[in-house]
């Protein structure tokens, strides 16, 4: 099957890592162990796991007017994105984050959004044309959540599928959780959502039923090295994880959503595509960084 388009709208940011042993605590200095920057941002991050898992996919954000932002959106070229939708904020600076990942391949995260802050529905219309052209949408939480609330709402009103990583954790309106098509989040965004705390099978039940009836056809909690919860049409499942060993979980989550709306795309079934979304983010935790760290199509059995 021809893979439908699929529109990522959200952040690009560039990160700046730190790998050391322990996590500074508050008032404390420490040396740390190797540096990286890397491109990065929840958007751009899904927008690239979606693309070099087989993909066609544009992308919608914002930039300043500075070198970070230019090497983003160059990046993203490269590797087969279509950024013709990417806009230049010539006031605020392009969005940085500054990541410490200790010896466990936990990590820390202080984001300072700039530009990604500014993303408003003004920017998103002038990519009405590809979304007329996409079945999917694709979004996170790093723009204003009034800006991701506009485009659920356009999209849906054309018959549009839209898929929600909401992360950052955020409490989200109904308005909004009505018009989405699937929602993703982890333990802690589920219970930010819907004040039940995620910790098994039966309380991601619980979650996944009262975003439900919010109006959210199908919810996936995704629960680390646990696999993902799935429920949908009112039965539920846990899909199950491969099991690896986590260097660096940065871009789990990212990898997981791109390939997760990869594999729709293409006509796979919600089983088929979270269990390929699995494999995706248990590769993408064996590496340092986040872009840097999804796979690519061939490094998965299919």
């Amino acid at each position: 099957m021809q893979p439908k388009k699929i529109l990522v709208v959200g952040s690009s940011n560039t990160d700046m890592v730190i790998k050391t042993n322990n996590f500074p605590a508050p008032g404390e200095t420490i040396l740390g162990g190797r540096f990286l920057m890397n491109a990065g941002g929840k958007g751009a991050n899904q927008a690239v796991a979606a693309v070099r898992l087989g993909g066609l996919v544009t992308f919608v954000g914002k930039i300043g007017d500075d070198i970070f932002g230019k090497q983003a959106v160059q990046q993203l070229e490269d590797e087969g994105i279509n950024v013709d939708f990417v806009a230049v904020d010539p006031e605020n600076p392009s969005g940085v984050a500054m990541i410490t990942v200790d010896r466990k391949g936990e990590n820390s995260i202080v984001v300072a959004p700039g530009s990604n802050g500014t993303l408003n529905p003004a920017d998103f219309d002038k990519s009405l044309t590809e979304l007329d052209e996409s079945e999917f949408v694709l979004m996170q939480l790093e723009i204003p959540i009034p800006t991701v609330e506009h485009i659920a709402r356009m999209a849906t009103q054309k018959h549009k599928k839209v898929v929600l990583n909401p992360a950052p954790a955020a409490q989200l309106p109904d308005e909004l959780l009505k018009n989405l098509y699937i929602i993703t989040p982890n333990e802690t965004e589920a219970e930010l959502l819907t004040g039940i705390k995620v910790t098994d099978q039966q309380s991601a039940l619980k979650a996944a039923t009262q975003l439900h009836e919010k109006g959210v056809e199908v919810v996936i909690i995704t629960m680390g090295a646990a696999g993902a919860f799935l429920f949908v049409n009112g039965s539920s499942e846990i899909i199950p994880a491969p099991k690896v060993e986590a260097v660096d979980t940065t871009a789990a989550g990212d990898t997981f959503n791109g390939a997760l709306v990869v594999a729709l795309s293409e006509g796979k079934t919600i089983q088929e595509s979270i269990t390929f979304a699995n494999k995706a983010a248990a590769i993408s935790v064996t590496r340092i960084g986040a872009q840097a760290s999804v796979p690519y199509r061939k490094e998965i059995a299919n």
